[in-house]
């Protein structure tokens, strides 16, 4: 809903198969799974991620049990998990932390934006369910919202070349067919 960042998607969109820019909010993207660059407690009280909470009420609850028992209280930034929303659609919510602590300013260097897209984009390509389905066989779109943007303070255009250096990191691996 952010035009500075639509434009900043538009401009690294082009040329990545799979890459679509959507102007409005992530929650009218038809997908599987959102995602949440909530902080490294998984708490969901600003930003998207308040939006997540009043959208799927017991998301935080999941997404914060998930990090107590998979992470011992803090999931780092670098690092995704992925929780059911108790929604139909989308199905899944992936938490990946741009901030360690809740309302975290990032500064204007940060490598953030990267390490989370970064962590959700492998999440997807190697990651299984609780009932060991791959992740990408369950789910074929995610939507994801600016990065760090919001709370954070990342320029939309930072987000956004960070966000194309994850994709082709981790898809540059994938043989083209």
């Amino acid at each position: 809903m952010d035009e500075p960042l639509a434009r900043a998607w538009l401009g690294v969109a082009d040329g990545r198969a799979g890459v679509e820019v959507h102007r409005g909010s992530v929650l009218d993207i038809v997908a599987e799974a959102v995602v949440s660059p909530a902080n490294s407690s998984g708490w969901m009280r600003g930003g998207i991620d308040a939006v997540y909470a009043r959208a799927f009420p017991f998301v935080e609850d999941h997404v914060r049990s998930a990090v107590l028992a998979l992470h011992g209280g803090e999931l780092p930034v670098g690092e995704a998990l992925v929780v059911p929303t108790g929604e139909p659609e989308p199905q899944w919510l992936i938490s990946a932390p741009t901030m360690r602590t809740p309302g975290e300013r990032l500064p204007r260097d940060t490598v953030h934006p990267y390490l989370a897209a970064r962590a959700v984009l492998r999440l997807w390509q190697g990651g299984r369910l609780d009932d060991g389905r791959p992740l990408r066989r369950a789910i074929r779109t995610i939507a994801m919202p600016g990065l760090g943007t919001g709370v954070g303070g990342v320029a939309p255009e930072t987000c956004a070349r960070q966000v194309a250096a994850a994709w082709d990191e981790v898809f540059s691996t994938l043989p083209r067919r």
